[in-house]
């Protein structure tokens, strides 16, 4: 049986915004690591048009970044929305019986799937489905933007943290 993670980068004061965040060599290396070894992942909409930029590879790119994107393409993508009528490559859009899909993944696949957006998180959450949150604190203040948790949680449990590099910080809890 899989489990559902919602892991992504966030804010010392817990915004999510990867156009204010840059992610340094070490961090960067981690997250290639941690696609590398997803059984699949699971967007809301907007995730997924900003993800979609590693469809394709671009000849200014560093050889990690061509090494994440390789990574990334070659995992299967459900992708969650009622606007989009199509997808890019590996990718499967969920647009109608969401938890049915999700449930049916998670019963199916052995893993860790990754869950990417506020958004979805906090409906996955409502519906009982995600199994562990990482929060990944980058050290930047934003004091605006989309928050990483988009409602309240149930009550979570701490069960680990880890540094990755000099000033990252994963912070993981599961529903207590």
């Amino acid at each position: 049986m899989a489990k559902l993670i919602f892991r992504m980068n966030l804010s010392l004061d817990g915004y999510v915004d990867h156009q204010e965040m840059s992610a340094g060599p070490t961090i960067f290396r981690h997250w290639t690591e941690q696609v590398r070894d997803l059984a699949g992942s699971v967007y809301g909409r907007g995730m997924y048009e900003v993800m979609r930029y590693w469809d394709e590879g671009r000849p200014e790119w560093s050889a990690e970044q061509h090494q994440f994107a390789a990574a990334w393409r070659s995992q299967p993508k459900w992708v969650v929305s009622r606007s989009l009528t199509s997808v890019g490559p590996n990718a499967t859009l969920v647009s109608d019986d969401v938890e049915a899909v999700i449930r049916g993944l998670k019963a199916q696949i052995v893993g860790e799937i990754s869950v990417s957006g506020p958004g979805l998180a906090r409906s996955l959450t409502d519906l009982g489905l995600i199994d562990e949150y990482q929060l990944y604190f980058q050290p930047v203040v934003l004091g605006r933007g989309k928050p990483f948790f988009a409602a309240a949680r149930p009550r979570l449990r701490f069960v680990a943290s880890k540094l990755i590099g000099d000033d990252v910080i994963r912070l993981t809890y599961v529903p207590a």
